[in-house]
């Protein structure tokens, strides 16, 4: 964390002190670099891939979204269908009513007609009314319904992916993820429902009654839309390749909104909020220049479809003319004919920006899916069985692990931690120490051996009976954004009151509840800063008593705490420590000297092993360390 905070500085201080000498630089930048690239290609803009986005066809994205969630849901698809259909339908009835009022009421004054002929009209606006209200509420409904369902699968993979690509993706791309493409996605599945069923359905409708009125000039009409098709087509590519960028990069603007949040204090106490300003007006810039790439991709397809459809009814109004002169059309058929032409254009709109509509769809699912698909490295075998704690013993047998290929901590690691013995792990920085922990909790798998518990290999039993027998407090406590009863719950779910208050006693913690506006039911806040750094603390260790498991692994619980908050979390670790087989990284040498077996760790195997009495009697590394004062943990 200290060396990225101080890289941070030196770039930016790399950047004010190249303002300062080029002063224009940045107002050209601002003035030109972005408001120029608007409206053209900005060839000098790239990006490189984004490690969520998988590449997925558009076929395979639409099977997808109709077999994972519009299957399931088939009478909600079906009715919503036939109320579209409906809807097309009775758009063709009204060309023809306008037909009959031209030929029967206009031309052959039947007066007769005209009840018959408005009720005919009245009956077909309301039918036609609640069938697009019933599919427009179903079609609601699917959307959001797709939404909760996806977004739960992108939640259950990300609880339970592999730490390892967890750790690699800034939290702001998942956030961007759920919050903005999955909406992305559900517009794509709604509007292209509706552009194939209710919108096709009234091209079909209207075309088949054109033909029928007169079908040379139908099909003359007809001439116009394969050149639109083509022209549509050819924004395809750049329709994806414009969001897929966009996508990336509302990705990086919510990482850095995330980090601005968490890293306020430092922003301000190195006046770098102008730097932060700038960085995030940058991605905003990019964000809205791969926008609107997109958004010229879309706008084309109007003007064309308007084009298009302007060439047609010219061409109508000319043979129908020239078909009127000549006796061989009514006016009613004309009037039939025009309207069934006009009313074609909006559902032809609407079908020529669907390739736009569907490749921003398809660049959003394509991040989504790839983190539903993530697939995982660490999985129980299917013959997995429950682990059986008697002896609370944990032993490295022969271990070889790295984080990295190629890169190993861990070569032959071997360790025996005994029953009811508080072992303590002591070594410089990068030594291993925190990967035991990640071993025994089964974060990750070695690359060779086997860590045991009570002779058992934990890659051999269930993930859940390996976790129930851990409890874990760790330096920086983490606790969730809600009550102190649930943060304490945590360790045991199913605890009574009277289980909760105990545990808050047993860590200390009890008076200072209650002390709280609200007691065991106030909010923590978010990452717990509505209290102290030994409050926090004091609940997660009321948090490991709840969940009184036979081990206990301490990361450095006390390295952050000021002297007097220190002795009371020490106080209630002892506490927590008695009956338990404890494994322990720590700081201070004080902590550390109260260990029954101190284990020196350096390159990956321990180089010493013994009580603080007995390493101290020998001229080694634990020695030196603690005779020059320094941490060891």
């Amino acid at each position: 964390m200290s060396f990225r905070i101080v890289r941070e500085i030196m770039v930016t201080k790399g950047q004010i002190a190249q303002d300062k000498t080029n002063p224009d630089s940045k107002k050209s930048k601002n003035s030109a670099g972005h408001s120029e690239t608007v409206f053209r290609e900005a060839q000098d803009v790239v990006r490189d891939d984004d490690v969520l986005q998988v590449n997925y066809t558009t076929k395979e994205i639409a099977l997808r979204i109709f077999n994972d969630h519009l299957r399931p849901h088939k009478m909600v698809l079906v009715l919503s269908t036939l109320a579209m259909m409906f809807a097309a339908m009775t758009t063709g009835a009204i060309p023809y009513f306008l037909k009959m009022a031209a030929d029967e009421i206009f031309t052959a004054k039947n007066a007769a007609l005209i009840p018959y002929l408005t009720a005919g009209v009245v009956a077909v606006t309301l039918l036609k009314a609640l069938s697009e209200f019933g599919s427009k509420v179903a079609i609601s409904y699917l959307g959001l319904k797709f939404i909760a369902d996806i977004r739960i699968k992108m939640f259950e993979r990300l609880a339970t992916a592999d730490l390892s690509w967890i750790e690699n993706v800034h939290s702001g791309r998942f956030l961007a993820g759920f919050l903005n493409d999955v909406n992305m996605v559900r517009n794509m599945a709604s509007r292209t429902m509706v552009a194939l069923v209710e919108s096709f359905g009234k091209v079909v409708v209207l075309f088949g009654y054109m033909f029928w009125l007169d079908w040379k000039m139908a099909l003359i009409i007809m001439i116009f839309l394969p050149a639109g098709l083509f022209m549509m087509t050819k924004q395809k590519r750049n329709m994806h390749r414009s969001t897929t960028k966009s996508l990336q990069e509302t990705g990086d603007l919510a990482k850095l909104i995330s980090q601005i949040l968490r890293g306020t204090r430092i922003v301000r106490a190195y006046n770098q909020e102008q730097q932060e300003i700038r960085r995030a007006s940058k991605v905003i810039n990019r964000t809205m220049e791969f926008t609107m790439r997109g958004e010229r991709a879309k706008a084309i397809s109007g003007p064309i479809v308007e084009m298009l459809a302007g060439l047609g009814f010219a061409l109508v109004i000319y043979i129908s003319s020239m078909e009127g002169v000549s006796g061989n059309m009514t006016l009613g058929d004309f009037i039939g004919f025009a309207s069934a032409t006009m009313l074609m254009y909006q559902p032809l709109k609407s079908l020529a920006t669907l390739q736009t509509v569907m490749q921003e769809g398809v660049a959003a699912a394509s991040r989504v899916y790839g983190i539903i698909d993530k697939p995982q490295t660490l999985l129980e075998i299917k013959e997995a069985g429950t682990l059986k704690v008697v002896n609370n013993t944990i032993t490295f047998d022969k271990v070889t692990f790295g984080y990295k290929v190629g890169v190993a901590i861990f070569r032959d690691f071997s360790l025996d931690i005994p029953k009811g013995k508080t072992v303590a792990l002591v070594g410089p920085s990068g030594a291993g120490k925190s990967t035991v922990f990640n071993l025994v909790l089964r974060f990750f798998d070695p690359q060779s051996g086997k860590v045991l518990i009570d002779g058992q290999d934990i890659s051999q039993v269930t993930l859940k009976s390996l976790r129930d027998s851990i409890a874990l407090v760790t330096q920086d406590p983490i606790l969730f954004d809600d009550t102190v009863r649930a943060n304490i719950l945590y360790g045991n779910p199913d605890a009574s009151e009277g289980q909760v208050r105990q545990a808050a006693k047993e860590a200390a913690a009890d008076k200072f509840i209650e002390a709280l506006p609200r007691g065991y039911d106030t909010i923590v806040g978010e990452a717990g800063n509505n209290l102290s750094g030994g409050e926090r603390q004091r609940i997660a260790i009321a948090r490991a008593f709840l969940k009184d498991a036979p081990f206990l692994l301490l990361d450095e619980p006390t390295s952050a705490l000021d002297t007097k908050s220190e002795a009371i979390v020490q106080h209630a670790l002892d506490h927590l420590r008695e009956g338990r087989t404890v494994l322990m990284i720590a700081h201070r040498l004080s902590t550390i000297e109260q260990a029954d077996i101190i284990c020196v760790i350096s390159d990956g195997r321990v180089i010493e092993q013994g009580s603080h009495k007995a390493l101290m009697d020998r001229d080694g590394y634990y020695k030196q360390l603690h005779m020059t004062g320094k941490a060891v943990g």
